[in-house]
């Protein structure tokens, strides 16, 4: 179907196709540079440890700051739209020695805030608590050792000042994502302390004074990792009541729930009592493995609550990494797939089935949910690719093969 017929056809249901391209394009998607090298990053040559686990070993990953650049910007040539970049503390651009995680500082991370300037794009920032020697039994800003923790409250304090400086410099606010890997193999003697002492160690760090229009900072829950199978400092609960006490975000990430929970459901209640909801957007398979986000049922899900909420009310990001596929394909799927759910739901007559459901009559609203779901979204989703310049099916992924042969496969 041309798109002149299937905006007809949408009009007929209230759906304005020119107005849901509109919306679509002013959506970022923060993309996440830890798929592009198996969240290692440029500290020393050593993998991800300490909760974090990369399985597979396709060839050409990033191994330089100049590869991972040149791979994320060949990637968001073939995505939609125009987005951001999440970075990792670890992966500062270091120059001769590398500086601790303690010492981190602007000159680490200059050269991508004047890269995100040429791309004209925002930069997202992350401390990194795991993959270090100061990680010591499980544990970082919840040690025992306080050296230990002041190592990483220092660590946090350099992160804050890090994304003040990026959220200034491209007048664009950075969110700053805390997630740290605390736990316990086994059943705890004590689950109480732990947690007072993160919540001690949070609380020097955000006691530190940063400009709150260019940094947002966010808690990020967990349910469990590899190590810290029986028990998580930062549980749900107890990052909510943190946040909210302390007047700063809770992250929810799609992959830090049991999988029978829908998370999808929590977003309401989440923009509730904080006013914005920041989202990781990541695919679970039986535990926290984060692959590619497909277009399946909870994707779906959790777009239509987006837009249903308002857009403009959410940080999106995507979380997941996986060595057993050509990388930037992997990037490149995934994020067209979350704008993919979300055209789906704004190319939804939201307002009339909330009408239906208001007025009790669940057998209507029951086959509209339906019958929409056949509406001809793809002819949509062409117009939008067409009108950004990239190419709206599986045309992408020769242009990937293409460069798979010619740089990945080179390294």
């Amino acid at each position: 179907m041309s798109y002149s017929q299937a905006k007809k056809k949408y009009a007929k249901i209230g759906v304005d196709t020119d107005k849901a391209i509109a919306a679509l394009s002013a959506i970022p998607v923060s993309m996440h540079c830890w798929q592009g090298d198996d969240v290692t990053g440029f500290e020393s040559v050593g993998g991800a440890s300490n909760g974090i686990q990369t399985t597979g070993n396709y060839p050409g990953k990033a191994t330089t700051p100049a590869e991972l650049m040149a791979d994320v910007e060949f990637a968001m040539s073939l995505i939609p739209g125009k987005h951001r970049l999440n970075l990792h503390a670890c992966y500062g651009i270091h120059e001769g020695s590398v500086a601790d995680r303690d010492k981190l500082g602007i000159k680490h991370f200059k050269p991508w805030v004047e890269w995100a300037k040429r791309l004209g794009i925002g930069l997202d920032f992350n401390p990194t608590f795991f993959s270090h020697a100061n990680v010591v039994d499980g544990l970082t800003l919840a040690a025992t050792d306080p050296k230990i923790r002041e190592f990483w409250v220092k660590h946090g304090i350099q992160c804050l000042k890090i994304a003040e400086y990026m959220g200034k410099e491209l007048k664009s606010p950075c969110t700053i994502n805390f997630w740290a890997p605390d736990g316990f193999k086994d059943d705890p003697s004590d689950r109480l302390g732990p947690r007072q002492r993160m919540a001690d160690s949070l609380d020097k760090i955000f006691k530190t004074k940063y400009d709150k229009k260019a940094v947002v900072p966010t808690l990020e829950s967990k349910l469990f990792g590899i190590g810290v199978e029986s028990y998580t400092v930062n549980s749900h609960e107890f990052v909510m009541g943190y946040a909210q006490s302390r007047k700063i975000l809770a992250l929810l990430d799609m992959g830090h729930f049991h999988l029978t929970e829908n998370v999808a459901d929590k977003i309401s209640s989440f923009l509730m009592f904080f006013g914005k909801v920041a989202f990781h957007i990541s695919r679970p398979v039986r535990w926290d493995s984060d692959h590619v986000i497909r277009q399946n049922d909870d994707l779906a899900a959790a777009a239509r609550e987006i837009v249903k909420m308002g857009p403009e009310n959410f940080i999106i990001a995507l979380d997941y990494f996986d060595a057993s596929i050509c990388r930037v394909a992997a990037w490149v799927l995934g994020m067209r797939n979350m704008q993919k759910e979300l055209l789906k739901a704004m190319l939804t007559p939201n307002a009339k089935l909330k009408a239906l459901q208001d007025s009790g009559d669940f057998t209507a609203q029951l086959v509209l949910q339906e019958e929409y779901k056949n509406y001809p979204f793809e002819s949509v989703w062409g117009e939008f690719c067409k009108r950004h310049g990239v190419a709206a099916g599986e045309e992408w992924f020769a242009s990937v093969k293409k460069y798979e042969k010619e740089v990945l496969l080179k390294r």
